[in-house]
């Protein structure tokens, strides 16, 4: 501990430098949290759900029914819209939003986050994106 504060009273720019770089991404996380831009990638999708988290599928039962991702729970956005307790016991889970593209996922992590569930996330660039990265998808 000596030493830390040694290094910080010789080098006092690079000690604030630190601190200012700390408090600016901390500042913007918490931004995006608030904006609710919570836009995974398909590294970060994969994380969660091998954490646990339950993919919501918004798309048509058509497009569901074509390919999805495994365990995936569809729930086409309209109904979200209607019924914003759709997914009632699962406020303290983790929610993957997936959609084809990744604009309805949004609104509807968006929906939900609004609706008091806090870890809701979107994947970004859709089932669009899951594809290009070669991941699987189920019918």
């Amino acid at each position: 501990m000596d030493r830390l504060l040694e290094f910080i009273g010789r080098h006092p720019l690079i000690a604030a430098g630190v601190v200012a770089t700390w408090l600016a991404v901390m500042f913007y996380e918490l931004w995006l949290r608030q904006r609710g831009m919570t836009h995974v990638t398909t590294a970060d999708a994969v994380r969660l759900i091998n954490r646990g988290a339950l993919v919501i599928d918004v798309r048509k039962p058509e497009a569901f029914g074509a390919g999805h991702i495994v365990n995936a729970r569809n729930l086409e956005l309209d109904k979200l819209k209607a019924d914003e307790n759709a997914l009632q016991k699962k406020k303290d889970k983790i929610l993957l939003a997936v959609c084809d593209d990744g604009a309805a996922s949004g609104r509807a992590a968006s929906l939900l986050r609004k609706a008091g569930y806090q870890n809701v996330f979107s994947l970004k660039g859709g089932l669009t994106g899951w594809r290009s990265d070669n991941l699987p998808l189920v019918k």
